[in-house]
């Protein structure tokens, strides 16, 4: 006989309030896992109600989800993105496994016992998730939290590097334990509390690096407020006070306000109901912010400057999950700072998101010009921004090598293919 079914039911909240939304409903049959969720009444009562993720309706009623490839959630979509990423992942199955080895009868972990095990206070967008007690998921003790201050990154860095080369003790899996992110992949990283006490990503260099990628990383987001884009806060903390102390970068988090509120946050696949295993467009995230933005036209001549400057940086990895949004009021949302925005130099130049679908991926500056219409810039328009990217690009050894950035001369090679290529020569010419 099959193991029988599992069903567990937990109640989904909203905001430093924890308003009520509905209810989330997990059913595992053997291997198989959904979902359902359902809208309470009075939050569609509430005259502030929205629609919290794209592939959801407001409408009493369980709406069902099921994952449509081994690569997708079992949850509907704003729900799963704020679900570990795989460098939580991998510190949550960690942990289970060793706890499984003095316990064989404990049971394996299912995608709801990964969602829960993110710490609610630091969870990604305004979502949140209590048990039928009442009780906040993976909130710590009165007075304690498991999100750690700066001071406080040693410790994680230590314990992320045992991580990394498989001799983690026991207790690096529980300090590490809710300290994970829901933005990002398998780099080690971890959400943390700023100086000001506001939230913020600290990621770590890996053991496997081969140029210093925190600071690359860094780099890229200055330069991509150089050229006019809306980006994340950054900057390069040194750990220790050696000679060769580890820079981490850290993030500033954008889906808080500065008093503390959480704001509803969904990431551009969620707003196009994707598939990992679909090939996607920016013309119809084009499209998506033409139907759910507070600012259309702003978002999709910003989202065409992004492409030039992933373009120009080689920032290949541009996938779904990476770009998002960030809900505004009565169920208008706006594209959210850019985040993981990363110079490839080892890489060729052509994005992971397609331009659109007769296009195929951004593979050079003429391509991103002849489609600048579809994103509301006319030519002189196009020109402009591209010669505004262009510009800020072209200071990145010098901002490389400031203060803030740190690279030293010699690391320089290490990036340059990513900012000085063919593209680049091509976008000069352009704007001459």
């Amino acid at each position: 006989m099959g193991a029988a079914p599992i069903r567990r039911q937990v109640q989904l909240c909203i905001g430093k309030a924890g308003l009520p939304v509905g209810s989330l409903t997990y059913v595992r049959q053997g291997r198989r896992e959904n979902s359902a969720f359902a809208y309470d009444a009075a939050w569609l009562a509430n005259p502030a109600c929205f629609n919290v993720s794209a592939d959801l309706q407001l409408m009493l009623g369980h709406q069902p989800h099921k994952a449509v490839s081994p690569h997708d959630s079992v949850f509907h979509g704003a729900i799963a993105d704020t679900a570990p990423d795989a460098w939580g992942r991998r510190i949550i199955a960690r942990d289970h496994a060793r706890r499984r080895r003095d316990d064989p009868q404990l049971p394996a972990l299912t995608e709801l016992d990964y969602l829960l095990a993110v710490d609610d206070f630091s969870r990604v967008g305004a979502l949140r998730l209590r048990d039928a007690d009442g009780s906040w998921r993976r909130t710590v003790a009165q007075g304690r939290r498991n999100t750690p201050p700066l001071i406080e990154l040693t410790h994680v860095y230590q314990a992320s590097r045992a991580v990394e080369r498989g001799q983690e003790s026991t207790e690096d899996l529980r300090y590490l334990q809710g300290r994970g992110t829901s933005l990002g992949g398998m780099r080690p990283k971890c959400t943390m509390v700023d100086e000001d006490g506001r939230l913020a990503i600290g990621k770590f260099p890996s053991v496997g690096d081969t140029r210093s990628v925190t600071r690359g990383e860094v780099l890229a987001l200055k330069l991509a407020a150089r050229a006019g884009i809306d980006a994340a806060s950054a900057r390069i903390v040194l750990l220790g006070d050696g000679g060769n102390e580890p820079p981490v970068a850290v993030i500033r988090r954008f889906d808080r306000d500065r008093d503390g509120g959480r704001i509803p946050y969904q990431s551009a696949a969620s707003l196009l109901q994707a598939s990992r295993e679909e090939d996607r467009s920016y013309t119809e995230i084009a499209d998506a912010i033409r139907s759910h933005s507070h600012a259309p036209t702003e978002d999709v001549r910003q989202l065409w400057r992004r492409l030039v400057l992933n373009l120009l940086i080689t920032n290949v990895d541009d996938h779904l999950q990476n770009q998002g949004f960030l809900h505004v009021g009565r169920g208008l949302w706006r594209l959210a700072p850019a985040f993981d925005l990363n110079p490839f130099p080892d890489k060729d130049t052509e994005s992971k998101t397609w331009l659109s679908e007769q296009d195929g991926p951004i593979t050079d500056v003429s391509m991103l010009l002849a489609r600048a219409s579809y994103f509301a810039l006319d030519a002189a328009q196009a020109l402009t921004v591209l010669g505004e990217v262009h510009a800020a690009v072209s200071s990145w050894r010098q901002i490389a090598q400031s203060p803030e950035i740190g690279l030293r001369a010699l690391e320089l090679d290490d990036f340059a293919p990513a900012f000085e290529h063919e593209q680049m020569n091509a976008a000069a010419a352009l704007i001459r």
